[in-house]
């Protein structure tokens, strides 16, 4: 006698399961979760600015010339020195202001510049050294 064996045909909810969850993730993440900005808005366009340093920067070039407030400028202690005696010429200057440098290294400066000239402004007594950066949004 044979035996008569009924195939199987169970659906694959498990699988159907897990795909409906991975949309779900997909969209979540992809979509907007934060309020739109209001459509009467229209956002400050920057990108047709001349972009300068600040003046009281230590502007880095290309090749590794230093410059302050547009004078070249031999050496990290020769910066600070400069910055200290501008401080002086000021009303009422803080003697107890901390030595936070601003740097504005160019794009192309070798990081290895970048790094060695960090260690001489610590070196010189530069209590922080910020490096001064473009963010470019489009």
């Amino acid at each position: 006698m044979k035996r008569g064996r009924r195939a199987s045909t169970r659906e694959p909810t498990i699988a159907l399961i897990n795909i409906v969850f991975l949309m779900l993730v997909f969209f979540m993440v992809a979509g907007t979760l934060a309020q739109p900005l209001d459509s009467s808005l229209s956002l400050v366009r920057t990108a047709d600015l001349e972009g300068r340093a600040p003046p009281d920067t230590l502007v880095v070039h290309a090749d590794g010339r230093l410059s302050y407030r547009g004078r070249d400028v031999a050496s990290a202690q020769a910066y600070l020195d400069l910055r200290a005696a501008d401080a002086t010429q000021m009303p009422d200057p803080d003697p107890d202001a901390p030595t936070a440098v601003r740097l504005v290294p160019d794009r192309d400066l070798p990081a290895a510049k970048l790094v060695a000239l960090g260690r001489d402004l610590a070196a010189a007594g530069a209590g922080s050294v910020m490096i001064v950066t473009e963010r470019a949004l489009d």
